[in-house]
């Protein structure tokens, strides 16, 4: 096959155009060609560079924008199976082929991650819980993973979580450092730790000695001038740098100096009794959230609100909490446990054809998207969050991409081509799969007036797109459109676009208005578990 042809069909399949009888062509060429699988992603990489370099002149241009240049619309048949065939056939192109190459374009890495690299996350273990706490230069949230290197807890509780299966309490202020999930380092504050038998060995560092459990629980208060150690079941092994070991049974109790002097103090240490604020917090902070919840099913600007409550077996209706009355039908999707430990509370969208079909009248000058959700994972190229039926004139898109990155658009043209339908703002990625599982709040702002698109992760701004002229819609339309997954109702043909949410949502939110910055940090802090 002839390069130029070779070019034009990856062209056509990029840009959903590809016939099924030029892409079964195009499919055998890749499977057979090396250079032809490499041309692909040079295709590829250079479709996506376009659309980057483009957006950035339409931020940066103080008069008419160049013409913008769009990812393809994999919602074609034809364009889906090149997606998938193609990168089973491109798996032999070397991993230092497309990571050089996306280096160079300063891409996800994640994409190339794609190709068959196995995902790598970092940490020992994870925060399970927390109840006031306050993090030097940190954000953890629930079920973050903890960081390598020295940490410091300001004040409060942090439950943590080790992969050995350790369980930890640190009441702060306190300075630790994990090395493994079976060895740390405290330099100051309490410590209470759980040790299962699998875990016998754990190993604590003091600057005056080092406790090895032999199992179950010790818990100890480390200061400049002293290291108290009491054992609550179990035992534990106390090597001093200054003296022979000793044992410690259940019950025994001592403080080492910093002088190597040992002494006896009453044994006081159980913050284990203190978990039940980790429960009591959880539960003050729903109660809050319910209250909130309640005030903004009265905001006028909602044009949907839903919340997940429980339902009766076969009940598929979702109710629209706002004034509106815009209801859902829930397709396929199964009840699950939500941001706040509550099962039945949350939809899964996981199960192919999960979604919530729902029908979004009027017009609108500007758009707040807003959720909270849970990704498992991004196996798909489109991962939806919130997409109108096919993609129609002035209609809405918002999704994550499998990189991790948030999608949003709305279709300002219907070119012969598709070549500049649309402006996609992207965001930078916010999700790995080290953050698989967790509860995350996502919020997407659409102005039409300021020819703004604003993305929002956990209450903060992570980027903002300006609009060229010629791709603000001053007034969106949303109709019959669907949560978590894409719908084409009218096609009849039984394949489709598999771009359903792998992972839950436990609260949804359409405002006919572009929120503030203030409000979007709001709904999250009053939201947040």
């Amino acid at each position: 096959m002839k390069k130029d042809e070779l070019i034009q069909l990856i062209d056509d399949a990029l840009d959903g155009d590809c016939s099924e009888a030029d892409f079964l062509r195009l499919e055998a060429q890749l499977h057979v060609d090396v250079e032809a699988r490499k041309l692909y992603y040079s295709r590829l990489l250079l479709q996506d560079s376009l659309t980057i370099h483009s957006q950035e002149l339409a931020e940066n241009s103080p008069t008419e924008e160049p013409t913008n240049i769009v990812s393809p619309d994999w919602g074609n048949r034809s364009g889906m199976w090149l997606w998938a065939g193609a990168f089973a056939a491109a798996a032999s192109i070397t991993l230092g082929f497309i990571i050089e190459d996306s280096k160079k374009k300063n891409l996800p890495a994640t994409a190339s991650q794609s190709i068959g690299e196995e995902p790598v996350a970092t940490g020992f273990g994870v925060l399970a819980e927390s109840s006031g706490a306050v993090w030097d230069n940190l954000t953890l949230e629930r079920g973050a993973l903890i960081p390598a290197g020295p940490l410091k807890l300001e004040s409060g509780l942090a439950k943590l979580e080790l992969f050995s299966g350790v369980q930890i309490i640190i009441e702060g202020e306190a300075e630790f450092e994990l090395h493994s999930a079976m060895e740390m380092t405290m330099q100051s504050g309490k410590l209470q730790a759980q040790v299962p038998e699998p875990a016998h060995g754990f190993k604590v560092q003091t600057a005056s000695g080092e406790v090895v459990d032999l199992g179950t629980q010790f818990a100890m208060n480390v200061t400049a001038e002293h290291n108290d150690l009491q054992v609550l079941e179990g035992e534990i092994e106390w090597h001093p740098k200054t003296a022979p070991k000793e044992n410690l049974l259940d019950g025994d109790s001592l403080r080492w100096t910093v002088q190597g002097q040992r002494s006896q103090f009453p044994a006081n240490i159980n913050l284990f009794e203190k978990a039940t604020d980790f429960e009591e917090n959880l539960e003050l902070r729903k109660r809050s959230w319910q209250e909130a919840s309640k005030e903004l099913q009265q905001d006028s600007r909602l044009l949907a609100y839903f919340t997940i409550e429980p339902a009766q077996r076969g009940n598929r209706h979702l109710s629209d909490r706002s004034a509106k009355g815009n209801d859902g039908t829930i397709v396929r999707a199964s009840r699950a446990t939500n941001r706040w430990g509550e099962s039945e509370r949350a939809l899964d969208f996981s199960p192919t054809g999960s979604r919530v079909r729902l029908n979004v009248p009027g017009k609108h000058p500007a758009l707040t998207l807003y959720c909270w959700l849970r990704i498992d994972s991004l196996d798909r190229h489109y991962n939806s969050l919130f997409l109108t039926d096919g993609h129609e004139l002035h209609e809405p898109h918002w999704q994550i991409m499998h990189d991790g990155r948030l999608f949003f658009s709305v279709k300002a043209h219907n070119p012969p081509n598709k070549h500049g339908d649309k402006h996609i703002a992207y965001s930078p990625p916010i999700w790995t799969p080290a953050q698989s599982g967790q509860w995350m709040q996502v919020a997407t702002v659409y102005d039409s007036a300021n020819r703004t698109t604003t993305h929002y992760v956990n209450g903060k701004q992570v980027s903002q797109d300006k609009l060229s002229a010629s791709m603000v819609v001053p007034e969106v339309s949303i109709g019959a459109a669907s949560i978590g997954n894409w719908s084409e109702p009218y096609s009849q043909d039984p394949d489709f676009a598999v771009r359903n949410l792998n992972g839950a949502i436990d609260e949804f939110a359409l405002f006919s208005t572009a929120l503030s910055a203030e409000e979007i940090n709001t709904l999250y802090q009053t939201g947040k578990p």
